[in-house]
């Protein structure tokens, strides 16, 4: 029976993570490969910066066939090994530690006889090997690996990845993947973030956190990455930056966190107006969970808290003429338990009655709930806008809540927006209670309002998401700012505001802005993300206009992100146009107008440019279009790569008149290039037929 060899081979080390999934390459093409990765289990225990990494991975040979080959597992920077083990029947096989000369001829021998560019990742990395000899048909062999590494700090943050990412290595899942991540420190810990919606996050306490990855069947597309940081102020700032090229602006995210909590004492004093829709529409189930929100509210008040509640129908209700102490939220909570829900919905109104009220001097919070249009009194949504902006102080701060699908998002959304709030909606046979509670518990505890951000020497930044001022800062949540930033060197930042009317700052020093490329990739997208959000809302709520609509399409090519305007529509170039760029072809879906106001599908728009405008993930859902068989475009770094006629090709590729230099796939210039460039590694890792605009150059592998 002949066997099968085979080289394992898993993704490169970002920082302080090892590999997930292999790569299987058979030199017998009479046999079937069969083994692939069973389970994969990782536990991470980080003291004071200190990493430990403990790795446990099973490989079955599903095939009729012996499978024998190489274990190749390239290393991070700095790490120690002091386990890697293959169990043989029971008995203990050791590895061999391979430097980084050593490995790297092993890596490009392998590309050179296997075809296989997924290993240019590995290139300058020091590896560990060993033999598995041999996986008999139908049986597993184990792999335990044990490595320490120590994580550093830049810009105020430490980062942690084990890359999971298979796009390029194995189109099978892995039954069983968990990762768990332990952290402790002897000091306060501020910021903790996944760019990875995947990826949970637990806040034990100040000094501690979990973060953990549980999953089955699962083919990942996304690392798992953890970053975060040291409280060294009231308020902490991470930093993070991306560069495509030293000859392109850069991008950054700010993570701004102030305390976990704070004594309710020290909460900056505030306004809480509940205004909530009693029309006959509300009645029942969402009547009773309206009034719990707003027993939920009045039971979280703060010491030093002011109140009132507006209930409105064909006019409204007012629990007390003017603002009460929060001393007398029980007496708010009977009356509010005795309203029932009743005629129609006068909105205009209840929001005059609610600017009325507010007290210009200090934070006021309203928090607006409803269930319908506006079908009493003033019922054209824009002049119910421009009544409440005549009426309404600039202090004001507006969250709205839309409850079900017969509400007018575009009034909701233009309210919250412009006072300094969000809008949140509840669809049906959702809990209205959750939706408030939820939203209150987050902005109930103010620290900083009207936050600007101000930098000194060369480094500028601008075009940022959100825009100046920032909204106001709470306690246990965290502020995500993302830009661009033009120029470079080491900076201090200030971070300006208001507590309790008194102007308030935060410096931070030593912030690098670099000036070559690199950094974290997905800062890019969740900027683009962000942007492409602002500017459909900007659609929905103002009309279209073609700069806005051109400026979206641009962007979701440029970053891989689909939107409402465009869409890729996979086809094979036309032979006949020889040498044009291979462009992804756009068409347009269905356009956002401010005629969708209302209905299931106007909610579901709103929720979704909602979500764009204030991503905190820097990696949006992968664009997967399946046709012809197989996935089309896909995501390197900040790149979208869309596969015609064989090539992947950058989407920067947009006109023949961008300088062009072929290569030939594993040529002595290939590598050269690599030695040259080695930002091209991940893109070229692609395939032997790749084309990647860098510089104003574009470059293409040819086979």
């Amino acid at each position: 029976m002949r066997s099968v060899k085979v080289f394992v081979s898993s993704f490169i080390l970002l920082m302080a993570g090892l590999p997930l999934l292999v790569s299987l390459i058979a030199t017998s093409a009479q046999s079937s490969l069969g083994v692939v990765l069973q389970t994969h289990r990782v536990s991470v225990n980080i003291r004071d910066q200190f990493a430990v990494t403990t790795v446990q991975q099973v490989f079955v040979n599903s095939a009729d066939v012996p499978a024998e080959g190489v274990y190749l597992f390239p290393l991070p920077d700095e790490a120690a090994v002091s386990d890697l083990v293959l169990y043989l029947d029971g008995q203990a096989i050791k590895g061999q530690l391979l430097e980084a000369d050593q490995a790297r001829r092993i890596y490009e021998e392998i590309v050179r006889q296997r075809r296989d560019p997924v290993l240019l990742q590995y290139v300058g990395r020091r590896a560990v090997q060993l033999n598995i000899f041999p996986i008999p048909p139908r049986s597993q062999r184990k792999v335990e690996i044990t490595y320490s590494h120590i994580l550093r700090a830049e810009n105020g943050t430490l980062r942690y990845t084990y890359p999971l990412k298979t796009d390029y290595v194995s189109a099978l899942p892995v039954r069983d993947v968990s990762v768990s991540l332990q952290a402790e420190s002897s000091a306060p810990i501020a910021t903790v973030y996944s760019p990875n919606t995947q990826v949970s996050i637990e806040r034990l306490d100040e000094r501690r956190f979990r973060a953990s990855l549980e999953l089955s069947n699962y083919r990942a597309r996304e690392d798992f990455s953890v970053f975060y940081g040291y409280r060294e102020a009231e308020v902490s700032a991470a930093l993070l930056t991306y560069r495509a090229s030293a000859l392109e602006d850069g991008f950054f995210m700010l993570v701004l966190t102030p305390p976990l909590r704070i004594e309710r004492e020290r909460s900056i004093p505030k306004d809480v107006l509940i205004v909530l829709d009693q029309s006959g529409s509300m009645s029942g189930e969402k009547w009773k969970q309206a009034q719990a929100a707003a027993r939920f509210v009045l039971n979280a008040l703060m010491p030093q808290d002011r109140f009132n509640v507006i209930a409105f129908s064909s006019g409204y209700r007012v629990f007390a003429r003017k603002l009460q102490p929060a001393s007398a939220a029980q007496e708010a909570i009977t009356w509010v338990n005795s309203l029932e829900a009743l005629g129609s919905t006068n909105i205009n109104a209840a929001l005059l009655e609610a600017a009325r009220q507010a007290d210009p001097e200090r934070n006021t919070f309203i928090l607006f709930l409803t269930d319908g249009l506006p079908t009493e009194g003033v019922t054209d949504p824009n002049q119910i806008v421009a009544n409440f902006g005549a009426a309404a102080p600039r202090n004001v701060r507006l969250f709205a809540f839309g409850v079900g699908y017969d509400v007018d998002t575009v009034l909701l959304d233009t309210l919250s927006s412009t006072y300094g709030g969000t809008s949140v909606y509840v669809r049906p046979n959702e809990d209205v209670e959750a939706a408030v509670s939820a939203l209150y518990s987050k902005v109930s505890a103010p620290v900083l309002v009207k936050p600007t951000l101000e930098t000194d020497g060369d480094v500028i930044l601008e075009d940022t998401y959100p825009a100046m001022p920032l909204p106001d800062l709470f306690a246990g949540s965290q502020l995500i700012v993302t830009g661009r930033y033009r120029g470079a060197g080491t900076v201090t930042l200030t971070l300006r505001g208001d507590v309790n009317g008194k102007a308030q700052r935060f410096t931070y020093t030593g912030l690098r802005f670099p000036e070559n490329a690199g950094g974290e990739a997905f800062v890019a997208r969740l900027w683009a993300t962000r942007k492409i959000g602002t500017l459909l809302n900007l659609i929905r709520l103002r009309g279209e206009n073609r700069e806005l609509v051109e400026s979206v399409r641009q962007l979701s090519v440029r970053y891989g992100i689909i939107t409402p305007y465009t869409s890729y529509l996979i086809q094979e170039d036309n032979p006949s146009r020889g040498d044009a760029p291979s462009a992804p072809t756009l068409h347009s879906s269905q356009p956002i107008t401010g005629a969708l106001r209302s209905g299931e599908q106007a909610v579901a728009t709103a929720v979704a440019i909602s979500g764009m405008s204030g991503a905190e993930f820097g990696i949006p859902t992968p664009i997967a279009v399946d046709s012809l068989g197989g996935e089309r475009i896909i995501q390197v770094r900040d790149r979208s790569f869309v596969l015609r006629n064989g090539v992947w090709t950058d989407t920067q590729y947009t006109s023949a008149d961008i300088p062009r230099v072929r290569v030939t796939f594993l040529s002595a210039e290939y590598f050269a290039l690599l030695d040259k460039h080695p930002e091209l590694r991940e893109y070229f890792a692609l395939g032997v037929r790749v084309l990647v605009v860098l510089n104003g150059v574009a470059y293409e592998v040819t086979d």
